[in-house]
């Protein structure tokens, strides 16, 4: 912000080249993600390489129930940033300050509501779900430890999503990077040294996660142009129905998407443990290798959230334009990986009996052939959805997260009686093309709208 000094990785996405400033924060906050999937990642891995398939099975079918809750916890995170990253575009401190207060005292509400809701319903959610009696004890366990802990997930996310709309994605990278070296070291010595069992990936988690939050609360703490006054620290109730009314929808869309994953995890655990795992393993490539799609998605959200804040819609186009070049031509380097290494890949989750294990590798290696080819549609989906976001329009990428229900719920409870357990490949598939379609015609219809704005001239600070 002009004549205000700021902490050094803080970045004015307003001005300078598009296609470079969504690469090169997309780029820190790839890097990033890549580590925060090493959450996940190295639980799978330490606990299926040390506990057996079915340990691996039962963290498989908390797969979908772990995206809803946390899920929740980062789409309400991220619309409070989308009110953030425009004032922040706009200069307008007192607002920024006014945000950042309001979103706190919202998060604080979020973490009672969700670690209540979630303890309460895991285990009858498990039973509906008809998880394998072999296995849902395991899960319901790890479930329990990752939903108390949800305090800790809300406020990492929170404070990293302030730091990210106001451009600073190198101190999230910082964070994230230590906590997962932290994961991979406590999820060894609680699962392979003290025999946790899958209780001590999820505590490793949890435990990592609260070492990243106390590292953005202290970046944060030292910026000198966040020091919210007393008239910011009052409760506004038109601050907070404005910051829900960005941030509600992409909960809710999140938690759609995640209601789908679920139905579709009810029709796999009628396949078996062998098709569980395998499914399992593969997500967690898939998992890995769409980093780089929800990285370029929260560089697009802040990118264009600074831009709609300063009024420069022509920016905003050509933002989305060079932002879509760069998600497809990563994308194909994804499919490349995946069909290349794939195999070996998924051989690293699995042991045991050899039948057993080239049984599931075969799963999880159709699976990734089949993601590998439609890639770039999900690139696609994220870099178009974040863009309609930024600018302030929440409501129609949830709807779109509805259409990504419709397709892979069908393709579970339908497509599979045609095609057989392959049919839930081919939800992933039509899920991303039904969304992007939808928001293609919703990115031009959100620009139409927003061309009769003035252009606004900033304040400097």
């Amino acid at each position: 912000m002009s004549g205000t000094k700021i902490s050094p990785g803080v970045k004015d996405m307003t001005t300078g080249s598009p296609g470079k400033l969504i690469f090169r924060f997309a780029l820190s906050l790839m890097l990033g993600n890549v580590f925060q999937q090493l959450y996940t990642f190295a639980d799978t891995m330490i606990v299926g390489r040390c506990l057996g398939v079915n340990a691996l099975a039962a963290l498989g079918a908390t797969e979908w129930l772990t995206f809803m809750m946390f899920g929740c916890v980062q789409g309400i995170t991220q619309g409070f940033s989308i009110s953030i990253s425009q004032k922040f575009g706009k200069h307008d401190r007192q607002g920024l300050e006014k945000d950042v207060v309001h979103s706190a005292y919202l998060s604080i509400g979020t973490a009672l509501i969700l670690t209540a809701a979630g303890l309460l319903l895991c285990r009858p959610v498990l039973q509906l779900l008809k998880t394998p009696e072999d296995i849902i004890g395991l899960s319901f366990a790890y479930l329990k430890i990752l939903y108390g802990g949800v305090a800790v997930s809300v406020f990492y996310n929170l404070l990293a999503a302030i730091l990210r709309a106001i451009g600073d994605s190198w101190a999230p990278l910082k964070a994230v990077t230590a906590a997962s070296l932290c994961n991979i070291f406590l999820d060894i010595v609680f699962v392979a040294v003290f025999h946790w069992g899958i209780q001590g990936a999820a505590f490793a988690t949890m435990i990592s996660q609260a070492a990243a939050a106390l590292y953005c609360l202290a970046v944060l703490w030292k910026m000198n142009f966040i020091k919210p006054d007393k008239a910011s620290r009052k409760p506004d109730i038109s601050c907070i129905r404005h910051l829900l009314a960005l941030s509600l929808p992409i909960g809710l869309q999140n938690m759609i998407t995640g209601t789908g994953g679920i139905i579709v995890q009810s029709v796999i655990n009628g396949f078996g443990i062998l098709f569980i795992a395998g499914f399992t393993a593969a997500n967690k490539l898939y998992g890995l290798l769409e980093i780089a799609a929800s990285s370029y998605g929260y560089a697009v959200a802040s990118y264009t959230g600074q831009n709609m804040g300063a009024g420069l819609l022509n920016r905003i186009r050509k933002g989305l334009k060079d932002a879509s070049v760069l998600g497809i031509l990563t994308a194909y380097v994804m499919s490349f990986i995946m069909l290349v290494f794939g195999k070996r890949i998924l051989g690293c989750f699995v042991t045991g009996d050899v039948e057993a294990v080239e049984q599931t590798i075969a799963v999880g290696y159709e699976f990734l052939i089949i993601l590998a080819i439609f890639f770039p549609l999900l690139y696609l989906l994220y870099i178009l959805r974040s863009c309609i976001q930024g600018m302030g329009n929440t409501v129609l990428p949830m709807i779109s997260s509805m259409v990504q229900l419709f397709m892979r719920v069908g393709c579970a409870l339908f497509l599979t009686e045609m095609i057989g357990q392959r049919g839930v490949f081919f939800g992933e598939i039509l899920a991303w093309t039904g969304a992007d379609i939808l928001l293609f015609f919703a990115y031009l219809y959100q620009m139409k709208k927003m061309k009769s704005r003035k252009t606004v001239t900033l304040p400097q600070l």
